[in-house]
């Protein structure tokens, strides 16, 4: 697969490993350079070989039906207005305005603790992500200081994840671990696995603004941290890739992905999603091709 499981090595290790050693910088660095490596060759051979999957009609509209619901709708441009936003929840709500069967309940999330740069004092991000949960926010997607976790300044980083996830209190805490910033993929699964430790209820690829962004071989790290996480401690985290998926085909390939690296129970929106505004009529024009024989054109579904 391109990456040794974890659970390969001594269990109780990692289920107790904060506890047991501490938060310091040199006990964190302990810890996650003590996971197995990732080959980089490999995991981009067993990417390209899943993507080459094909899937028949029917577990075609099944996968584009969970695709629609994992798709989080999202706007974060300094014009954006309520009407936007009203706007956004309506077709959240009611994608397929001919179809009341594809949709959802609205959840609000918001971004917080200085998107998309990471960069400021703890107490100012505190204070962003108290603000958001005051407001309404269900979930709160936090940037880490890609800068701290590069230097090494690992307890920094857990400790800004932990403090974020404490005020976050009933609130979903998704960590944005900006992938594209990272440079290797053992620090994908480094960055995966601190979050995680810290509390991360989700972790994500990314904020959308940093090219690369989501990449299968990066998702595939992130998706065998997951599975491992669970395995030895008990506990589910989600996955969140975003930026760059704007294609039915794109999305399909990723569910496929999800089964073959962390397994069928993360084929949920509550432990995957795809952060692609623009993906949702693609999916929707997919969907309608498989129903009726044809594409609805491109202009019968609202504009994001």
């Amino acid at each position: 697969m391109g990456i040794e499981s974890v659970t390969q090595l001594d269990p109780a290790r990692w289920a107790g490993a904060v506890a047991e050693l501490g938060t310091s910088d040199a006990a964190l660095r302990q810890v996650l350079h003590g996971l197995p490596g990732v080959d980089q060759v490999g995991t981009e051979a067993r990417t390209a070989g899943l993507a080459t999957r094909s899937i028949k009609r029917e577990a075609k509209m099944q996968a584009l039906d969970m695709a629609v619901r994992m798709v989080d709708l999202t706007t974060l441009e300094g014009a954006d207005t309520p009407g936007k936003v009203r706007a956004l929840c309506a077709k959240a709500r009611r994608p397929d305005p001919d179809d009341p069967a594809v949709g959802s309940p609205v959840a609000v999330a918001s971004v917080a603790t200085a998107f998309p740069s990471g960069r400021a004092s703890l107490p100012v991000k505190l204070a962003d992500v108290r603000d958001a949960v005051q407001a309404g926010a269900d979930e709160v997607d936090m940037v880490i200081d890609r800068g701290a976790f590069l230097a090494g300044r690992y307890g920094q980083v857990y400790e800004e994840m932990q403090q974020v996830r404490e005020v976050c209190g009933n609130a979903h805490l998704k960590v944005i671990l900006e992938t594209g910033e990272l440079a290797t993929l053992d620090n994908v699964s480094r960055a995966s696995w601190l979050a995680m430790l810290a509390g991360a209820d989700f972790i994500k690829t990314s904020t959308g603004k940093v090219t690369p962004a989501a990449t299968p071989p990066v998702t595939l790290v992130m998706l065998a941290a997951v599975r491992d996480y669970a395995r030895v401690t008990g506990r589910r985290v989600g996955v969140k890739v975003a930026g760059g998926i704007r294609t039915a085909k794109d999305a399909i390939r990723y569910l496929v992905l999800v089964r073959e690296t962390a397994g069928p129970a993360w084929l949920t929106p509550a432990l995957f999603r795809i952060g692609a505004s623009s993906l949702l009529n693609d999916l929707l024009m997919q969907r309608s091709k498989q129903l009726t024989g044809r594409y609805a054109g491109p202009d019968y579904f609202t504009v994001d």
